[in-house]
């Protein structure tokens, strides 16, 4: 079942691209996205990756962490970040925990489950504001980072 905007989203806790362990409350007080991906080393994947990394100053400087997450392991993220220099957190979840937790899909691509594009914000408090459900990785860092410009607006 999908998280509803408003209630706390999964208390995660992955290993990122280094094998520090990463949580949730590492980001309490900050706005944060937590971009899902289907795989380390593909077109989309690597678009999303080099956008968030071209843009991190401008989440950085409106206090929003940027995490990607995807089934695929710390080393292949290791390789995938250094390979084109990405300055975020990739986060592994081979046992699918946050995935399934967080209600992500999964669809089929010639012959192979991958799991969906998503991508959550979440609020300083930890709790769900929007989730949006297959982005198309050109510019979605752009709409998201206006998106939640208009949350800290109205909030």
């Amino acid at each position: 079942m999908a998280l509803q905007e408003g209630q706390r989203f999964v208390d995660f806790k992955l290993k990122n691209q280094n094998g520090e362990t990463v949580t949730l409350d590492d980001f309490k007080g900050k706005w944060l996205v937590v971009y899902v991906y289907p795989k380390d080393d593909t077109p989309g994947c690597t678009i999303q990756g080099k956008s968030f990394t071209a843009s991190k100053q401008d989440f950085d400087d409106a206090n929003i962490a940027v995490v990607g997450v995807s089934e695929d392991d710390v080393n292949s993220h290791k390789n995938f970040a250094n390979k084109f220099g990405f300055t975020i957190d990739l986060l592994a979840d081979p046992d699918h925990e946050l995935l399934k937790a967080a209600g992500v899909g999964q669809s089929d691509y010639k012959g192979t489950m991958y799991w969906d594009r998503t991508s959550f914000v979440i609020d300083p408090e930890g709790k769900l504001r929007k989730t949006y459900l297959k982005v198309n990785p050109e510019g979605h860092e752009q709409m998201l980072l206006q998106d939640i410009k208009q949350m800290q607006a109205s909030s």
